[in-house]
């Protein structure tokens, strides 16, 4: 089945008036959502300085006419999208797609910002780019098979969030159809992300997402310039989903192309942390409150979980159980709960207890494991639970985190998390960005928008 003549149609012959107003307003309160998480992380994510020093000695630090949400400056339109990318997933705050395991915003919306700037797009167009973005990268992460994209050792927001930025900057870019496919030909060559980063808690995952907006700009910048990139890139014989998964299902890719819309189906985090932490968080905060419990109280956890969450956040134990760096508590279920346990609340600011002695103790006494009754439901962020306090034993099952469709904040709430996020680096003035980011919609163009 041919999928990538579709998407490439879809993604360049979209009308902005043909997407419903919720799909808008949803975009819109994503890239709320995503600001929020680059402007704390320009200043306090560990690694980056060392990004803004590799740009620097790469001469990639020449001023330009795009917007990076935290510095007091502009950069040209690779560079914008790299770290805005690179920030917006740093803190692992940023949404989540339940179905293709993705963070759809940290990819597409740099891209999609970077070529509105360009272009001098206006807000409309810009957020419909978005949506073409998040349609693509969602579909294409859905047609992986996460699972089997996980177990070959590839993290998909990286991946086919190449394509999804590709998308979205060659909306704005004005390709047709036949430079679009060729944009996903280029993309495809540039679609990378690895999960080794697991082992120490390394950097890589922030930056290969900042790397996938960029290497999407740069794709469908270089198919707007007439670059021919390869034919049926994400299906063909050596294509991105024969390459990338050994489970794939094409058919997912189109299935409902423009009647459903995968847009309404991303959730928002209210912990910054992997995903798969955050059922079992919600679970654990409602049983400490209901229970009136004291941290030293709880004498042993048992969360199940589906199989790749405890491939990111429960193995190996042991390891998970100590975790000294921000990236390993960000992929620690045991750091999670006892975080959740201790403080009643998971926030950004909660890092602070990594390396802990009363944490780590606590954490010691959370197991993860396998839950086979997590398997084959719609969404695999679910969590069981097992609490085991004053000699008793608590059960919750928690089927879906909370943030997800279904509960989605509402515009209060997603305000109050970007004040959270963006107050104390911009003080008074998170309440301008924010009004800024409301009025987008309503722009002319984008071009001087954010100063």
């Amino acid at each position: 089945m041919s999928v990538t003549t579709p998407l490439a149609g879809f993604a360049s012959g979209l009308g902005t008036n043909e997407i419903p107003a919720e799909v808008m307003a949803r975009a819109l309160a994503l890239a709320t959502d995503l600001t929020g998480s680059i402007l704390r992380a320009a200043h306090e994510a560990d690694s980056t300085q060392t990004v803004l020093t590799m740009l620097g000695r790469m001469g990639m630090d020449g001023d330009g006419p795009c917007t990076v949400f935290g510095l007091n400056r502009r950069y040209g339109a690779a560079a914008a999208a790299l770290l805005n990318g690179t920030f917006g997933h740093s803190l692992d705050f940023d949404d989540t797609h339940a179905d293709s395991s993705l963070h759809p915003s940290a990819p597409v919306v740099p891209a999609a910002l970077a070529a509105a700037e360009l272009t001098g797009a206006s807000g409309a167009d810009f957020l419909a780019a978005v949506v073409v973005g998040f349609e693509v990268c969602c579909r294409i992460g859905m047609a992986l098979d996460p699972t089997a994209h996980y177990a070959r050792g590839f993290h998909p927001t990286a991946t086919a969030g190449t394509f999804g930025a590709a998308a979205a900057a060659g909306r704005l870019l004005g390709l047709d159809a036949a430079a679009m496919a060729s944009a996903f030909g280029i993309a495809a060559s540039q679609a990378s992300g690895s999960l080794q980063f697991l082992v120490n808690g390394a950097w890589n995952k922030r930056y290969q997402v900042g790397e996938a907006a960029m290497k999407g700009l740069m794709a469908a910048t270089l198919a707007a310039s007439g670059f021919v990139g390869a034919a049926d890139a994400i299906d063909g014989k050596h294509g991105f989903l024969g390459g990338y998964s050994d489970g794939a299902d094409p058919s997912r890719a189109i299935a409902g192309l423009g009647s459903v819309w995968e847009t309404l189906r991303i959730g928002v985090k209210p912990y910054p942390a992997c995903r798969y932490t955050h059922a079992a968080v919600d679970g654990l905060l409602a049983l400490r409150q209901d229970l009136a419990l004291a941290p030293e109280e709880v004498q042993a956890i048992t969360v199940g979980l589906h199989r790749n969450g405890i491939t990111l956040v429960g193995a190996p134990l042991e390891e998970k159980r100590r975790a000294r760096s921000v990236v390993e508590g960000q992929f620690s279920m045991p750091f999670a709960a006892a975080v959740a346990l201790r403080r009643g609340r998971f926030g950004w600011d909660d890092y602070d207890l990594l390396g802990n002695a009363e944490t780590e103790a606590l954490a010691a006494r959370v197991n993860v494991v396998h839950d086979e009754s997590l398997e084959g439901l719609r969404h695999p962020f679910g969590a069981t639970l097992t609490l085991r306090a004053r000699n008793t034993d608590h059960h919750l099952r928690i089927p879906d985190p909370s943030g997800e469709p279904e509960t989605f904040p509402d515009a209060h709430a997603i305000a109050a998390k970007f004040r959270t996020l963006a107050g104390p680096v911009l003080n008074a003035g998170a309440d301008t960005l924010l009004s800024r980011l409301r009025d987008l919609p309503q722009a002319p163009s984008l071009r001087d928008w954010f100063g």
